[in-house]
C-alpha cells in the first residue's frame, strides 16, 4: 500500500482509498494475525469504481410565463450507473399537475398560477444523488399571499409590516384588515375594518385602538386581476397608559444630530432591471429608520420613487424603467425626522436594454415635454375645431343672404 500515493491503513484495519483511479477496481481480502500467527484471511469482496450523477443540462434560474400557456425547463444528467433525474416543487407535495418528458424535461402545461415557485431537479443513482433549482414565476394572475405579517404593539396602536409576495406581472396595492378579538364565533373578512396602504409602502400604523384588548390582523394585496388570498391572522394587543407615577421629565437638552449621506451608491444592470447598491452613512448619532429613493429622467425635476427602504437594506432593484431614456437616481437617509443630505448621483441609460418583467411593477414616469406636447396638440386641435366651427357658420348665413336678395329681385322684375 506505500506505494499507492493516497493509500493508507487504519488502526482497526479499514483501508482508507483518498482518491478513486484505475487502481481501486479489484478483488480485496483482509489477513488478522498477533503474535501466534494467523487464523486465515477474510472472505474476497470486490470493489467496483461508479461515476456520481453529474449534470450535463441545468435548468435557468428564472423562467418568466404567462398563464394558461406551456413551459419546458431542461434538465439532464449522465453517471455510472444512469442516473434517475425527478423534479420536485419545493415546499409542496406532489407535482402540482406537471409532467416529465423523455428527455428528463419539466413540462408545465397548461401552466397555472399554483405552478408559481421553487421547483428542484435532483439526479440519483445507488453512489449519490445531486440537486439543482429553478424560480418559475407565472405572469397574468392574481397576487400571491403577503408572507412574514408582524404586529408591533404601540400606545393605543399597532405597526403592521409584511413582505409582499409576488405580483403576477401587475402592480399590486395592499390593504390591512382588523377586527376586535371579542367572545364570539370568528368574523368573516368582509366584516372587518380594512385600511389602504399608501403605494409602496410595506408597512401601515394603525391607530385609535382600544387599550388591552385583543385584535386580529391580516394583509390582502390586489392588482388589475382581482385579490389574491389573505395572509395568515396574527392576534396583537396594543398598550395602554400607565398606571404607574411617571416622573417629570428632565430640561429638554439641545442635541446636536450627525447623520451623514449614504455613501458610495453605484448601479449595475441585470436581466430583471437596475440594481442599485449602496454603503451606510459613514456618521450617524441617532438610529436610522430608512432610505429613500430619489430619481429624476431626461434632466427633469426630482422624483421619489420609495420612501420606505428598510435601514437594514444596502440594494434595491429598480424594474420597469422606459426603453431608451436616461435616468438619475440618488439616496437620502432618515432617522426619524432627520433626513441626511442626498448621495452621489448615478446615472442609467435604457439605450439598447431589454425590458424584463417586474416584480413589482413600478407606475410609469411619463417624461415633462412628452405630457406638455401632448397638452399642446390637444389644445391646438380643440381651437382648430372651434374656428372651422365658426367659419361654416358664417359662410352658411351669407350664402342664405345672397340666395334672399336673388329671389327678391326676380319678384321685383316679375311685378306689372
Amino acid at each position: 500500500l506505500s506505494q499507492l500515493p493516497g493509500w493508507s491503513v487504519r488502526p482497526d484495519g479499514s483501508i482508507v482509498i483518498a482518491t478513486g483511479n484505475d487502481d481501486v477496481p479489484g478483488v480485496y481480502t483482509c489477513t488478522p494475525y498477533n503474535s501466534y500467527g494467523t487464523a486465515g484471511e477474510s472472505r474476497p469482496t470486490r470493489v467496483l469504481l461508479k461515476d456520481p450523477p453529474a449534470f450535463t443540462v441545468r435548468p435557468k434560474e428564472e423562467y418568466f410565463q404567462e398563464v394558461g400557456r406551456e413551459l419546458v425547463i431542461p434538465c439532464a444528467a449522465h453517471g455510472d450507473p444512469p442516473p434517475t433525474v425527478t423534479w420536485l416543487k419545493v415546499g409542496s407535495a406532489g407535482k402540482s399537475g406537471a409532467r416529465v418528458d423523455a428527455n428528463s424535461s419539466l413540462v408545465l402545461r397548461p401552466l397555472v398560477k399554483e405552478q408559481h415557485g421553487l421547483w428542484q431537479c435532483s439526479a440519483t443513482n445507488p453512489v449519490a444523488t445531486v440537486s439543482t433549482a429553478t424560480s418559475v414565476h407565472v405572469l397574468g394572475t392574481s397576487p400571491h399571499a403577503v408572507t412574514n405579517v408582524s404586529v408591533l404593539p404601540l400606545l393605543l396602536a399597532a405597526n403592521i409590516s409584511w413582505e409582499p409576495g409576488f405580483d403576477g406581472g401587475y402592480f399590486q396595492r395592499f390593504s390591512v384588515w382588523y377586527t376586535p378579538l371579542v367572545k364570539q364565533p370568528p368574523r368573516a373578512h368582509h366584516d372587518w375594518v380594512s385600511l389602504s396602504v399608501p403605494v409602496g409602502a410595506q408597512h401601515l400604523l394603525v391607530e385609535n385602538l382600544q387599550p388591552d384588548m385583543s385584535y386580529q390582523f391580516s394583509v390582502l394585496a390586489q392588482n388589475k386581476l382581482g385579490s389574491g388570498p389573505f395572509s395568515q391572522i396574527v392576534t396583537s394587543v396594543p398598550r395602554g397608559f400607565p398606571v404607574t407615577t411617571v416622573p417629570p421629565e428632565p430640561p429638554a437638552m439641545t442635541v446636536r444630530v450627525f447623520l451623514s449621506p449614504p455613501q458610495a451608491l453605484t448601479a449595475n444592470e441585470t436581466v430583471r432591471g437596475v440594481l442599485l447598491r449602496w454603503e451606510p452613512p459613514a456618521q450617524f448619532s441617532v438610529a436610522l429608520s430608512g432610505y429613500a429613493l430619489e430619481l429624476r429622467q431626461d434632466k427633469g425635476g426630482w422624483e421619489v420613487l420609495d420612501r420606505s427602504i428598510p435601514s437594514t437594506k444596502t440594494q434595491v432593484l429598480v424594474p420597469g424603467l422606459i426603453k431608451d431614456a436616461f435616468y438619475e437616481f440618488r439616496l437620502v437617509a432618515f432617522a426619524g425626522s432627520y433626513i441626511s443630505d442626498p448621495s452621489n448621483t448615478v446615472n442609467v441609460s435604457t439605450a439598447g436594454m431589454e425590458v424584463y418583467p417586474s416584480r413589482t411593477q413600478l407606475p410609469e414616469l411619463l417624461p415633462q415635454p412628452v405630457l406638455a406636447g401632448v397638452i399642446g396638440g390637444i389644445c391646438f386641435l380643440s381651437v382648430a375645431v372651434i374656428f372651422s366651427t365658426m367659419a361654416a357658420c358664417i359662410m352658411n348665413r351669407r350664402r342664405a343672404a345672397r340666395l334672399q336678395k336673388r329671389r327678391q329681385g326676380r319678384s321685383r322684375l316679375g311685378a306689372p
